[in-house]
C-alpha cells in the first residue's frame, strides 16, 4: 500500500502488529520516511527493556490534560529517552517513550488508566515529547474512526467469523472497502455503502472496472 503514495519525510504510525523490523528498514531505509510505532509483547525483547527502562520513571516529559469533552476528563503524560538507541534490537531508533493515559468520568467518577510504550527514528530536534504525543494521538483517533466505521456499517462486533485467519482477512477486506470509498471524498461512507450494495453494476462503475465508466472517463 505504501508502494503507491508519496511518504518521503511524513511519520508512518502503526500499532504493534506491523512493529517490524522490515517495515522500519522499509519506511526509513527505502522512503526517507519516519516511523512511529507501537511496542507490545509480539516484540518481547523489544518491550521488555523499553518497559524495564520506564519502571523508575521521574519528571514527565510533557503533560496534556484535556477539556472535559464527552463527559470526562483524560490526562496524557509522556516520558522519553534516547539512553536506549544504541541498546534496542531494532533499526533506526532515535527515541523510545512511555505514554500514560488517564481518564475520569465526571458523573460516576470512575477512573481508568492505560500505559502504552513506543518508538520512533524521530531524532529530539525532529520531534519534541509533545510532537510526539500529538502523532500519537493521532494515530488512535484515526483508529478509533475506523473500528467505528467497521461496526457501525458491518455490525463487525457481532461477525461470527471467528476461526483461522478469517476475522484478520475480512477485516482487512472491509478497510480496504471503506479506504476506496473514502478517497473518493463522499460525504457519508455509510450512505454511498448503502448506494453500492442496492446495485452490483454500481459497485464495478465505481472502482471503473466496465466498459462504460472508462468510456465515459475517457471522453472527461
Amino acid at each position: 500500500m505504501l508502494d503507491a503514495i508519496d511518504i518521503q519525510g511524513k511519520d508512518i504510525t502503526a500499532d504493534a502488529l506491523l512493529t517490524q523490523r522490515k517495515i522500519a528498514d522499509y519506511v526509513v531505509g527505502q522512503r526517507n520516511a519516519h516511523y512511529h510505532f507501537t511496542v507490545k509483547n509480539n516484540q518481547p525483547g523489544l518491550f521488555q527493556d523499553i518497559a524495564l527502562f520506564f519502571e523508575d520513571r521521574q519528571a514527565p516529559d510533557f503533560v496534556q490534560t484535556d477539556t472535559p469533552d464527552h463527559g470526562r476528563i483524560e490526562i496524557r503524560t509522556i516520558w522519553i529517552t534516547t539512553a536506549l538507541n544504541g541498546y534496542l534490537n531494532f533499526p533506526h531508533v532515535q527515541q523510545a517513550f512511555v505514554i500514560q493515559r488517564e481518564s475520569t468520568e465526571k458523573k460516576t467518577g470512575e477512573y481508568s488508566c492505560d500505559i502504552a510504550y513506543g518508538i520512533t527514528s524521530r531524532s529530539p530536534e525532529q520531534a519534541d515529547p509533545q510532537q510526539l504525543l500529538a502523532t500519537n494521538r493521532g494515530h488512535w483517533s484515526i483508529e478509533n474512526s475506523c473500528h467505528y466505521i467497521l461496526d457501525w456499517n458491518y455490525d463487525e462486533d457481532r461477525s461470527r467469523i471467528r476461526t483461522g485467519y478469517g476475522p484478520e482477512n475480512i477485516t482487512r477486506l472491509r478497510r480496504f472497502a471503506i479506504s476506496i470509498i473514502k478517497s473518493k471524498k463522499v460525504r457519508s461512507v455509510a450512505q454511498k455503502m448503502r448506494q453500492l450494495m442496492g446495485n452490483v453494476r454500481l459497485v464495478f462503475d465505481y472502482l471503473r472496472m466496465t466498459e462504460n465508466s472508462c468510456a465515459a472517463a475517457s471522453r472527461n
